[in-house]
């Protein structure tokens, strides 16, 4: 963080999240989640909602705090240190409470969000299926309304909080007649009859976060629990990009800047051939690329920050948070990296938490989209934005030959 930019609110904000990792989050957790003898650390989200940490951005009357995202990503920074499950874990009520805040009634809000942000229910979103994780539109989960009721058949897997969920935001396809983008809704899901948690994956990293695969089979749902439209969860999902993204965008920040911190602690330290190795250009340039990465990052995690709080055009919102995610992500991937060649052969043991972190990192680069989905979104929106909008100069004609047009063949 650029101290000059933080606002007092900011700091004030990022000492509180700062005492609540250190104060809340003991080292036996870390330990045992990514040894498997935890699967859903309830305990760690109920200690974030005592100290009013959960959905900063959501108003007050409903558990938030009523900042913005400029503030949220303070908070999702200052938790990325302790590794990928928690910092998604943290995230979720934001990631889950937007869809509830922005497409929810007034009932549903209290209903659900209020006690997801008091820590009292824990949260899921069922996105991913078997056959297909970056064809969203594809899926196969159906909801068949029968009266006042959806019934619900289908499967969701790579479920990041499945194991410890109260309930489920569930995207599954109500119209079998429309297109794709016409015929998916989305439903609150409570886990009851019908809806059953049956895997919990065995991962590389991001261990103890109860990711697993969830079964609906003739789930009964409640028509009261449909968010927003019926069929009209496109709208939802294209929303729901900029929570997604920005909490892994900004988690990443913290991740990667507790492992340029080990290393470059352990490069001051550390001596051979008579002498510091940060005094050796191959440590020392390691250090200063991991560094310029992280602070190119930040800096367009920040600013993408600030231009969703001022209104943003959704389409170039949309945009930004995928330039974000993807930058920031494989930024992470870079740093940790970069650390493990720094500490060499005692970096790929357990003596320091550098392996953890870079099975973490790995992570980053294939959920909430892959980064070639998110390249797919960036140069998608960045076309359509090119040619709604003319050049401020026809940079094109400054050339001695540019008005030979026969020489400027398209076909």
């Amino acid at each position: 963080m650029i101290e000059s930019l933080l606002s007092p609110v900011q700091r004030s904000l990022r000492e509180e999240v700062r005492a609540f990792v250190k104060e809340e989050v003991p080292r036996k957790l870390i330990l045992d989640m990514d040894a498997g003898k935890v699967s859903y650390p309830r305990s760690f989200v109920e200690a974030a909602a005592r100290r009013h940490l959960l959905g900063l951005r959501f108003p007050q009357e409903v558990g938030g705090r009523g900042l913005g995202w400029s503030e949220e990503i303070v908070a999702l920074e200052e938790v990325g240190v302790l590794g990928m499950a928690l910092g998604c874990l943290y995230s979720l009520p934001s990631i889950v409470g937007e869809a509830l805040h922005v497409f929810g009634t007034a009932e549903q809000k209290q209903r659900w969000l209020h006690p997801v942000l008091q820590g009292k229910l824990m949260v899921a979103e069922a996105l991913t299926e078997p056959r297909g994780g970056s064809d969203f539109f594809g899926t196969t989960t159906q909801a068949v309304r029968v009266g006042d009721e959806f019934i619900l058949q289908g499967q969701k897997r790579f479920i990041v909080g499945a194991e410890g969920a109260d309930f489920f935001l569930v995207y599954a396809r109500t119209q079998d007649s429309a297109k794709p983008h016409e015929a998916i809704s989305l439903l609150v899901v409570e886990r009851g009859p019908g809806v059953v948690v049956e895997h919990v994956y065995g991962l590389m990293g991001t261990r103890g976060g109860g990711t697993g695969r969830v079964y609906f089979r003739d789930a009964r749902v409640p028509r009261i629990n449909l968010i927003g439209k019926e069929n009209g969860a496109a709208e939802i999902f294209y929303q729901m990009m900029v929570p997604e993204r920005m909490t892994s965008a900004a988690g990443a920040l913290g991740l990667a800047r507790a492992a340029l911190e080990i290393a470059a602690r352990y490069s001051d330290r550390r001596k051979a051939f008579g002498q510091k190795i940060r005094l050796f250009e191959g440590v020392s340039f390691k250090v200063a690329e991991s560094l310029t990465q992280l602070d190119a990052a930040g800096s367009l995690v920040r600013s993408t920050a600030q231009a969703i709080d001022a209104g943003e055009d959704p389409a170039r919102a949309r945009r930004l948070v995928s330039e974000s995610k993807k930058f920031a992500t494989e930024t992470a991937w870079n740093v940790v990296n970069n650390a493990m060649q720094i500490l060499g052969g005692i970096g790929y043991t357990s003596v320091y938490p550098i392996e953890r972190l870079l099975r973490d990192a790995r992570l980053g680069l294939i959920w909430t989209g892959t980064s070639e989905i998110m390249d797919l979104v960036i140069q998608h929106e960045y076309y359509k934005e090119l040619g709604a909008t003319p050049p401020s100069r026809d940079v094109e004609a400054d050339a001695p030959e540019s008005d030979i047009e026969e020489e400027k063949v398209y076909q």
